[in-house]
């Protein structure tokens, strides 16, 4: 939308995208968690008829969609500012035959689809201020990697936050990478395909 179509109030939206780079991660999660609250301004709307926001896995989703954002909207935006610069105009550059628009441009957005994922997950996994509010931290329910290695570091506990630490890092390459799960002891090398 903000790439293909002029309307009002369009540089308001396209600056909004970059809120939350300028607000501290914390600011961010108080916000959220207030907002979506049994008695904040959406919540009282939303529990009622179901929706939890506030203290909940939902709310995970909302604080991390809100943080990662920026990442996936800002490495598309070029993309599809290049697809219609190409062409003259972008009647060509999106009009025409789905399944030509499809075969000739999926391809080229799809190629940094991987890049947005890993910018917003590498964001998602060292994320901690916004959530540490929002998902209330429930065990085995809200509990986020950065909030479980804070926690074993206020326990002197540097072992277990360097081993929570190095499986969210290692999580982190091997979701980049698109690394395949590793092979079982005793494995031959030949069986992997």
């Amino acid at each position: 939308m903000l790439v293909r179509y002029e309307f009002p109030g369009r540089r308001f939206i396209d600056g909004m995208v970059d809120f939350p780079f300028a607000l501290p991660t914390a600011v961010a999660g108080l916000t959220l968690a207030n907002l979506f609250a049994a008695n904040g301004w959406l919540g009282q709307y939303l529990v009622p008829v179901g929706i939890k926001g506030a203290f909940s896995s939902l709310g995970v989703v909302i604080a991390l969609t809100f943080v990662g954002l920026p990442f996936a909207v800002r490495t598309l935006q070029p993309v599809l500012q290049h697809l219609t610069a190409r062409s003259k105009r972008p009647r060509d550059a999106w009009g025409g035959p789905s399944a030509h628009v499809c075969q000739r441009h999926c391809p080229i957005v799809a190629a940094g689809g991987a890049h947005r994922f890993a910018l917003a997950f590498a964001r998602a996994i060292g994320e901690y201020g916004s959530i540490v509010f929002i998902s209330g931290n429930l065990p085995f329910k809200t509990e986020i990697a950065p909030y479980l290695i804070v926690m074993r570091l206020e326990e002197f506990m540097i072992t277990a936050a360097r081993c929570a630490g190095g499986c969210a890092a290692g999580l982190l390459v091997s979701a980049a990478r698109g690394d395949q799960p590793a092979r079982t002891m005793g494995q031959p090398l030949s069986t992997l395909t």
